[in-house]
């Protein structure tokens, strides 16, 4: 089912420094050191959100000297163009509708996009450091079917580099079986420096996974997760999850709209006890 799009939250991280020399190395280091001292101010939502994307563009500026293919470059591109679509979806602060409030305070929001179409921000806070999230999210992503009841599989299919993933995600069948089995095929990448963690992901083409007998082949993205400290308690993480998705078939959008801002909600607490275990 759709909820399975809780899977775009994991991706892996991004270090470059281990695999540069030289000159290279060099200026990686003066980037990154510049790019800590400007995460140590806790910037306000649209700088921090400009801030990852000027150093997304940088270190993105480095690919170009590493020995990937042409197909592995085009994948890594593709994971580019999502994080920084994500980033601008979520810097624009208007339109934003209340579509769930929870009595602990994680809210779904969501707004209508020309070329996107329907969008859902989740906005909640974990009571765990941010380390301890991303581990979760990241890590152990192939995990994720052990704790989330509405994703049945999540499998990497590719490593390029040490920040660039192919997966293949199943969804759970839902009660009812009400939207029926979906599967997604996608390009993930993150950006983690300093305080702020962006996780982002879209759907892609993936010759050796084609669309599978008894699964409607979804789409998902452009989408992102953003995790950073909770502002004066750094023991507390602040995670905000943009979702967009296309679920194919014939689907009232009464009923995806309903289900995709529960999705998130569920999410949420499915995460929290995991982590408490």
């Amino acid at each position: 089912m759709l909820p399975a799009t809780s899977k775009l939250c994991a991706a892996i991280s991004y270090r470059h420094l281990r695999n540069m020399t030289g000159l290279r190395r060099q200026a990686a280091v003066a980037i990154s050191q510049e790019l800590s001292k400007l995460a140590s101010r806790s910037p306000g939502p649209g700088t921090w959100i400009n801030q990852v994307r000027r150093r997304s563009s940088l270190l993105s500026s480095r690919l170009e000297e590493k020995p990937f293919s042409e197909m592995e470059m085009s994948y890594i591109k593709q994971g580019e163009e999502a994080l920084q679509k994500s980033l601008s979806i979520l810097e624009d602060q208007d339109g934003w509708k209340t579509e769930t409030v929870v009595h602990n305070g994680d809210k779904v929001l969501s707004k209508v996009l020309p070329d996107v179409g329907k969008v859902f921000r989740l906005e909640v806070v974990m009571d765990q450091p941010l380390d301890t999230v991303y581990s979760e999210l990241v890590d152990n992503m192939e995990q994720m079917g052990d704790w989330n009841p509405s994703v049945q599989e999540v499998k990497i299919l590719q490593k390029i580099g040490k920040d660039t993933v192919i997966t293949h995600e199943k969804a759970a069948a839902p009660p009812g079986n009400i939207v029926g089995p979906r599967d997604f095929v996608s390009v993930r990448c993150s950006r983690r420096r300093g305080s702020t963690c962006v996780l982002a992901g879209m759907a892609t083409k993936y010759g050796a996974m084609p669309e599978q007998e008894g699964f409607v082949r979804a789409e998902n993205g452009p989408m992102c997760m953003i995790l950073r400290p909770l502002p004066g308690s750094p023991s507390q993480t602040k995670l905000t999850w943009l979702l967009s998705v296309d679920l194919k078939g014939w689907l009232p959008k009464s009923i995806i709209n309903q289900v995709l801002s529960q999705t998130q909600v569920d999410f949420a607490n499915h995460l929290r006890q995991r982590l408490a275990r």
